[in-house]
């Protein structure tokens, strides 16, 4: 029995691995792919679909549980992998319309794939088992930055402009990824509660399958409308409105590292030849950023309030240090240059070590916030923790789409103000929310 979950586990972190390897990197390099075309089929931006993506992936939490209740966790993963899998091959023959078609699909089969994994997770897992299980997850998972990039790098380094033919390589190298990704979900095994649950309903011979699926989908409609009122009392709470700057924050920061950085650095004429190359690089180093952090704060550290406050602290200076690198390295209009490079001068001449230097600390202090964000919340809301959850990711979400627009329009320095403002009143706000746990739970919503 633990070997087969072990089994799934580990099968489910593989099949994220490979997914991810295709959607980080796609996200990474989507809005330098986007301006680079040559023809007229897509004239869309790839900061709008992401915003898309994080859009609408946000709103169809709200729906996703039901799904999985009525299809089950493994199926739900194997058509979410699908809809990945089909955005990656958009941009192999890219046209608008499917470009956003399929930003709308993808924030749906987002929504579907996490509630399906976390469901998943869960039934492999014991009281004893859960804590080694989601670090083994996670480790797999944070991989997926490393490899796309690293494919990026070798294929992009020395190149000015990217060529149909090695945008047409580069996405059906991801394509591979994510349909491998999608496929190995097949192979994961049923848990000892799906048997039981099967065993069951084969049991109840007078039922039809009809029947059955129906009762299925009434109780899934149940749930959804119990959990909706529990998340609509959630943020009514003092807890849950102290914590939202942070959670805006995290999706602010999400949106900046995950598909504007990148962007930036292979917008910035002075790195020459090697800027698109860097793009590759910069993701790879991210990765490691929150590798490293995720180990240390997320499975080393034990749940103490004088840790976690550290933890967000060192996250928000970090941070604050990033951005000030960034705005003197980086040049201005970076974000928002139409043709393939920037036309305006930084502070400093442009340093490439800074500049993975940036990206590094842009991980690490994402490492800091997310852990952090998801360990209060455990401890406060330990009876109610997949609302308040799915809370934080719909507040997270919301703010990275937001982000995603507003990206092709603001100048770099504007960005980073609105992150270090908005960084700094959730770093304070966490302060406050880590003080109130002196008193009981019930005391602090009044």
């Amino acid at each position: 029995m633990a070997d087969r979950r072990t089994y799934n586990v580990v099968i489910l972190g593989v099949g994220f691995l490979f997914i991810f390897t295709a959607f980080t990197t796609c996200g990474n390099i989507e809005q330098t792919v986007v301006k680079s075309l040559g023809n007229s089929t897509l004239s869309g931006s790839g900061y709008h679909s992401l915003g898309i993506i994080y859009g609408v992936f946000s709103f169809s939490n709200l729906l996703a549980p039901s799904i999985v209740t009525v299809i089950g966790a493994k199926l739900t993963m194997f058509l979410s992998g699908l809809l990945y899998s089909g955005y990656i091959a958009v941009f192999i023959i890219p046209t608008t319309w499917s470009f956003y078609l399929t930003s709308v699909l993808i924030g749906i089969g987002a929504a579907m794939l996490w509630t399906a994994q976390g469901h998943f997770l869960v039934e492999n897992s014991e009281a004893s088992t859960i804590n080694r299980n989601t670090g083994m997850f996670w480790a797999l998972l944070q991989c997926s930055m490393l490899f796309g990039n690293l494919y990026i790098y070798l294929d992009w380094n020395g190149r000015t402009e990217i060529s149909d033919s090695s945008r047409r390589n580069i996405f059906l190298f991801l394509l591979v990824a994510s349909a491998l990704g999608t496929l190995s979900f097949l192979v994961l095994r049923k848990s000892h509660r799906e048997e039981e649950m099967l065993s069951e309903e084969e049991g109840q011979s007078l039922l039809s399958a009809r029947t059955m699926y129906k009762t299925r989908v009434n109780t899934a409609l149940e749930d959804t409308k119990s959990e909706f009122k529990t998340i609509l009392q959630l943020l009514k709470t003092k807890t849950i409105m102290l914590l939202s700057p942070c959670m805006a924050y995290s999706g602010l920061e999400l949106a900046f590292y995950s598909g504007v950085y990148g962007t930036c650095i292979g917008a910035t004429t002075h790195f020459g030849d090697a800027a698109k190359g860097l793009i590759g690089i910069s993701g790879i180093v991210v990765g490691i950023g929150e590798i490293v952090g995720g180990g240390l704060f997320g499975l080393l550290c034990k749940n103490s309030r004088f840790r976690r406050t550290s933890v967000v602290f060192l996250g928000m200076i970090v941070h604050f240090i990033a951005s000030y690198l960034i705005f003197l390295n980086i040049p201005d209009d970076a974000p928002i240059v139409f043709e393939t490079t920037t036309q305006k001068n930084p502070y400093l001449s442009p340093s490439v070590s800074i500049a993975l230097l940036c990206s590094f600390l842009l991980g690490l202090g994402d490492s800091c916030f997310n852990t952090q964000l998801y360990s209060i919340l455990g401890h406060v809301y330990a009876e109610q923790s997949t609302p308040a959850f799915a809370i934080f990711k719909f507040i997270q979400s919301v703010s990275a789409a937001i982000a995603f627009f507003y990206s092709g329009h603001l100048l770099l320095m504007w960005q980073l103000l609105l992150m270090v403002v908005l960084g700094f009143t959730g770093t304070l706000c966490f302060f406050v929310v880590e003080r109130m746990q002196d008193f009981p739970v019930d005391l602090q919503e009044y």
